[in-house]
């Protein structure tokens, strides 16, 4: 009996109420149409749930992705590891003794090895780990030079990931954009003024922009944590400056200046020459309430778990938000794109 003829069905609950689970009826049906539930009946398909809350599976397609990208990425490099191997004749555990621990060098000293052994914590005698010290530095010395030896193999090589990651269903509406509005890429970071993590992102994200000017559209959305107490007022505060015009004006006056008290806040506004009647009627009217309300709504539905949280092009990247780690997924955004990933020339459409 095939997998996807067998049945095997779990019945839990009472009498009124049998939670029935089976394998699919059809393994070549459309992804989308895959019955994922029956009530009374009715069959329910995954379009149907992605209509009812299109975002509902957004962080789970996003973690099975990250584990995926890992296999995938370790499927590659024992790939190149093994071709290379063959090319010189060899087998990969003399590949790695030519390439990866003949780079090694010498034990360190006794010196040396007294000096890291004064480092550790322990209350055995130097002698006693003595071996252990060393058998340490070694292994650090060889996953360094495999590192080192896997990325000079990457580099040689064409490498194309073709692995699609998920995207999240993102609403543009009331959302600012700055640079290139046809512009590639999009870099859309959901943040809090008040949060010091965004604050230390801030000048990262600019200098994105600028080296990549005329590639990437750059757009934000609020998402104002509980424990700020200041954060939703900036956010609000900065909508009604976009109403006169100056969003971004404000906006970095906020993550510049990190000045968010109510007083602070008008005096933002006088300082960039608004209008700073209409401005405080817009702030203390809470006219952009709906919006920053709408915005955190979605943040929520995403199941975002903190901010700052950045998607390049709706896809969402997770733990290390470095300046390396970024500029890694816009330029793979642009190679998808079948746009050129050197940053653009001086004078490029790209305005701030």
């Amino acid at each position: 009996m095939s997998l996807t003829s067998f049945a095997a069905i779990l019945v839990i609950g009472s009498a009124a109420t049998s939670w029935l689970y089976a394998a699919p009826e059809n393994a070549a049906t459309p992804a989308n149409q895959t019955v994922v539930a029956e009530v009374n009946g009715v069959k329910l398909t995954l379009e149907d749930l992605e209509k009812k809350n299109a975002s509902a599976l957004f962080q789970a397609r996003t973690s099975y992705y990250g584990l995926e990208r890992k296999v995938v990425q370790g499927f590659i490099d024992d790939y190149l590891v093994e071709s290379q191997a063959k090319k010189e004749g060899l087998t990969v555990t003399e590949l790695f003794d030519r390439h990866v621990n003949s780079k090694i060098g010498k034990d360190p000293s006794e010196d040396a090895l007294r000096v890291f052994y004064e480092g550790i914590e322990t209350n055995d005698p130097y002698d006693a780990v003595r071996d252990k010290i060393i058998e340490s530095i070694r292994q650090r010395r060889i996953a360094k030079a495999k590192a080192a030896y896997m990325e000079d193999l990457r580099k040689q090589s064409t490498l194309v990931l073709r692995l699609a990651p998920p995207r999240a269903p993102i609403s543009m509406k009331d959302v600012p954009v700055r640079g290139n509005a046809n512009a590639p890429v999009t870099i859309l970071e959901f943040a809090d003024y008040e949060c010091a993590y965004c604050q230390q992102i801030h000048p990262v994200l600019l200098r994105l922009e600028k080296e990549f000017q005329g590639k990437i559209a750059f757009a934000y959305k609020d998402y104002p944590l509980p424990m700020h107490p200041s954060a939703p007022a900036a956010a609000e505060a900065a909508h009604c400056a976009g109403a006169q015009g100056k969003y971004w004006e404000y906006h970095d006056v906020l993550f510049d200046k990190k000045q968010l008290a109510p007083e602070s806040l008008r005096a933002h506004a006088r300082d960039l020459k608004l209008d700073t009647a209409k401005f405080d009627s817009c702030l203390a009217g809470g006219q952009m309430t709906p919006v920053v309300t709408a915005q955190t709504a979605e943040a929520q539905s995403l199941v975002l778990q903190g901010t700052p949280t950045i998607l390049v092009n709706g896809r969402l990247l997770a733990g290390d938000l470095s300046y390396e780690n970024l500029r890694a997924a816009v330029v793979e955004e642009l190679s998808a794109a079948g746009s050129p990933a050197q940053p653009a020339p001086r004078g490029s459409n790209g305005e701030r």
